[in-house]
């Protein structure tokens, strides 16, 4: 039961997205979190980290006993929710079009049965809940909100009345009428037709998806996800549309994932070439272009979503956090971090569009060989690791394997494409890493390899060394390797990342088992013939997406409840993948 006033467990959340930005609606009707007009601007709605004081838009029965159901309108992000009251049924419409301007979202609720007593309340607290706006009149009455730099209009067809900052509307909804609400982002855009613009984002969501025709629902759910966490006006990709929530119950692990990481975002693409979707891809590659620019030395792990370099993080103290979990985070300073791997996902997502059918031009090989001259120099670096620890730079297994990969996936482009390369120094230096890890990443006595070089620790990123092609699957030490983690790192069956308790990541003790590496597991299953394991395990995980079908980034098995931003890219470009190794296993 949560405490009233507080938000409700992260999975009672679906996503509605318009690949501007997107906000979270709860199962009671409630647009808890949405930071207007991109995933990174300042939260108008953020309820979500705190009460209802912090701002948020709810439209549900005044009986507070209606019972609830949901579903996305076949594969899109038009949400529908239905509300079974003791007098009648109404059906709440929710969507995001894509394609006007800084955004709107569109809310419809329709009566289906009976008639039910609704209430509507909007209260905009823009500045991440810190602003109450002025609220007045327009001549068509609209209500117009603006605070700072910051203007609001919401336009319904009942009628809106305006106290202490908040908009309210208590209307009485027969079968078969509607009533309708559109907010809009900017000073009076002028009426926006709901109807067609809910039937123009229920098109475009289907036309995108058509090519995923015949894939399981989880699967395609999945990919929708990940493209609702494009930027369709630069093409970058937010690791998850939210801050802060926390990957510890009440804990300090909180972390701002509204950037794009070159990480997430590289394999996220790799995960739609896969699915066989191209559509993305180029914008993907132009956005990584612009944003490195022509300093390959000067690479960033993560990016604004225009490319921005300066990512100051900083704490919104006035926030009590998602239950309680402190401090709230805005801005992200593992921005300075070095982080090996991501030469190995950028040039291997890259190569991937190549063979997709994308090619090679010129300025972006040109790209790719000053990527791999800047690895040449930095490869043996110390470096804060995929996780981002924050424990002081250490040899990464994970990090070298994936400045193998790059150069890997650097020679194989050249060969593929007849690109000039000095493909003998390539060769040397990936032959070169290779036995590094080998020599120095692998415990003999564990029969497994390790966090970093010289540690006993174990990390379930080695279980990415078959996916990545480091080493096959049915090799001894990959072996060794899956029984170690089987051993010291799962929980109720799942996959930790780590032994947090050691405190090398630099962070107080505790968090919950991360779902992308349980995902790995299904996947090196499937790989060494183990097809009945990954399949339990894949069940199992796809037991764990909510009734929306979306995940966060971990889970607690001792409470049964998801932790983490949400929904996490991660997560579901990890489900992509198992999906799709799975099946081929199959």
């Amino acid at each position: 039961m949560t405490a009233p006033g507080l938000p409700p467990p992260i999975a009672d959340y679906a996503l509605i997205g318009g690949g501007g930005s997107a906000a979270l609606v709860s199962r009671a009707g409630s647009i808890d979190w949405l930071c207007w007009p991109r995933f990174d601007s300042p939260a108008c709605f953020a309820a979500l980290l705190g009460t209802q004081a912090h701002g948020f838009w709810r439209i549900a029965p005044a009986d507070p006993l209606a019972t609830t159901t949901r579903s996305y309108a076949g594969d899109s992000l038009v949400l529908e929710t239905r509300f079974e009251t003791a007098t009648g049924t109404v059906t709440l419409t929710d969507a995001m079009p894509p394609g006007n301007g800084t955004g709107a979202i569109v809310r419809r609720v329709r009566g289906e049965t009976g008639q039910v007593a609704m209430q509507m309340a909007l209260a905009l607290r823009p500045g991440y809940g810190a602003a109450l706006p002025l609220l007045s009149r327009l001549e068509d009455g609209a209500v117009q909100a603006t605070a700072g730099a910051d203007t609001f209009v919401l336009r319904a067809n009942v009628k809106l009345a305006v106290d202490a900052g908040t908009v309210t509307a208590p209307f009485m909804l027969p079968a078969g009428k509607s009533a309708v609400f559109v907010l809009q982002y900017g000073a009076d855009p002028g009426p926006l037709d709901a109807s067609a613009a809910m039937a123009a984002t229920s098109a475009a969501w289907r036309d995108w998806a058509a090519p995923l025709a015949g894939r399981p629902p989880h699967l395609r759910r999945s990919m929708l996800t990940l493209k609702a966490l494009i930027h369709t006006p630069t093409g970058g990709m937010v690791a998850a549309p939210t801050t802060s929530l926390p990957e510890q119950p009440g804990g300090s692990r909180n972390w701002d994932y509204r950037y794009c990481w070159l990480r997430d975002s590289a394999l996220a693409v790799s995960a739609l070439l896969r699915a066989g979707l191209t559509q993305d891809a180029a914008s993907w590659r132009g956005w990584l272009q612009r944003a490195i620019g022509s300093d390959p030395a000067g690479v960033q792990i993560m990016y604004g979503l225009g490319g921005e370099r300066d990512l100051p993080e900083w704490e919104a103290d006035w926030l009590p956090g998602y239950h309680g979990a402190r401090p709230v985070r805005i801005g992200n300073a593992a921005h300075g971090q070095l982080q090996l791997d991501v030469f190995g996902e950028v040039m291997d997502a890259l190569h991937r569009t190549a063979m997709a059918g994308l090619g090679v031009p010129p300025d972006l090989w040109a790209l790719q060989c000053g990527l791999l001259g800047h690895l040449l120099t930095i490869w043996q670096q110390p470096d804060e690791g995929i996780w981002e620890t924050r424990g002081g730079r250490r040899r990464f297994v994970f990090s070298q394997v994936m400045a193998w990969v790059a150069f890997d996936r650097g020679i194989r482009t050249a060969e593929a494409f007849h690109q000039p390369a000095p493909l003998d120094l390539w060769r040397a230096v990936r032959a070169e890493i290779h036995a590094a890890v080998c020599r120095d990443g692998f415990d003999a006595a564990r029969a497994s390899f390790t966090q970093s070089f010289g540690s006993p620790e174990l990390d379930a990123s080695a279980l990415m060394i078959p996916l990545v092609g480091f080493l096959p699957p049915d090799d001894p030490r990959v072996r060794g390797t899956v029984a170690a983690i089987e051993r010291d790192l799962l929980a109720d069956g799942l996959v930790r990342r780590y032994r947090s308790e050691s405190g090398s990541d630099g962070l107080p003790p505790g968090e919950g088992v991360f779902l992308a590496c349980s995902f790995w597991l299904v996947e090196v299953y499937a790989m060494q013939g183990r097809v009945a394991e990954a399949e339990a395990l894949f069940a199992r995980l796809l037991g764990l997406c909510n009734d929306a079908g979306l995940l966060a980034e971990e889970y607690d098995p001792a409470t049964g409840t998801l932790l983490g931003n949400f929904p996490q890219g991660f997560s579901h470009l990890a489900l992509v993948n198992a999906a799709l190794t799975l099946d081929a296993a199959r």
